[in-house]
């Protein structure tokens, strides 16, 4: 149990990643309710982003120097991409079946990730990202933090905490609730929803290009199919926190990522489970989890309060 401290700190910056990735969900769902399925791919573009503004720098650039600057580009990436998808994927089957956008946004998914295998330099095989020279940061004797994952950890709240004074106290916030809570009538008040929707898609592709940063410098490297799985594991956060909730979202991500490093420790060392344990099961616990919470309490941690579906 010793080194329990230190799992949960590994959980803790592997749950604010889900996080910042499952704001995304809960923007577009709270607005649209629409589950773009395509925001994994919108995230690893944004990291793709980064770098590319990285390897644009002169040789040498310091990290901490060229670290604004690969934010900003694949804020600009994620961005692009999430609003030409809303324009052109989403918005002409606005006022279809159901199934459609669903669908497309799965067709979406597949042609993003595919464009990017195909035409960026040796995107087939996983690029290298830059890291923060050093050894880990000791916090105590037994507890450590990797130099990548402090900056995930002062991102995270950081823009959760933003982005919930921004719906709640702005102008275009109280756009979004009113948006959220009935379209038609919100156009009646002058409000222009298509506006709205974009911005929600933009603020959303805006925090995955973050967490894509966050994930590059947290294990070295991207490549074309890390937005799958961070996808689905930032869908059953939004799912678990409660989805179109902007605080369930990051609650739901930080329980998922206690819950899988907790899994991956322990779960070995129950008697009869030792097949169960280690990196290979992760997957399976995370969504186990989803499943369990999804029949106790299928609303999620928080439910979905109309005031905070934006």
């Amino acid at each position: 149990m010793h080194e329990l401290p230190q799992t949960l700190v590994n959980g803790l910056t592997l749950g604010a990643l889900y996080g910042l990735i499952a704001i995304g969900y809960t923007m577009v769902y709270g607005i649209v309710q629409l589950i773009n399925f395509a925001h994994g791919e919108i995230f690893m573009i944004g990291g793709f982003g980064a770098l590319t503004i990285y390897l644009w720098l002169p040789s040498g650039t310091a990290l901490s120097l060229a670290l604004p600057l690969m934010i900003i580009g694949g804020i600009v990436a994620s961005v692009a991409i999430a609003t030409a998808a809303e324009r052109f994927a989403y918005r002409p089957l606005r006022g279809g079946p159901r199934l459609a956008p669903l669908i497309t946004a799965i067709g979406l998914s597949i042609a993003l990730q595919q464009a990017v295998w195909a035409f960026y330099p040796d995107a087939k095989k996983s690029r290298s990202f830059p890291q923060f020279e050093g050894k880990s940061l000791e916090i105590f004797s037994n507890l450590h933090i990797q130099r990548g994952d402090v900056f995930l950890l002062i991102a995270a709240p950081l823009c959760m905490l933003a982005l919930g004074l921004f719906v709640s106290k702005s102008r275009a916030g109280r756009a979004m609730q009113a948006t959220a809570q009935d379209p038609d009538t919100a156009k009646l008040m002058g409000i222009n929803t298509d506006r709205i929707i974009v911005m929600a898609f933009a603020i959303g592709g805006a925090f995955a290009a973050v967490a894509a940063v966050a994930h590059g410098l947290k294990y070295g490297q991207v490549n074309f199919e890390m937005g799958f799985i961070a996808g689905l594991k930032a869908f059953t956060a939004a799912v678990l926190g409660g989805i179109g909730n902007i605080y369930g979202a990051m609650l739901g991500g930080v329980v998922l990522g206690i819950a899988e490093a907790l899994a991956i420790k322990y779960i070995q060392d129950i008697p009869g489970m030792e097949q169960l344990g280690g990196g290979t099961w992760k997957d399976v616990w995370a969504f186990t989890l989803l499943i369990v919470v999804l029949l106790v309490r299928p609303q999620g941690l928080l439910g979905e309060r109309v005031a905070d579906r934006a």
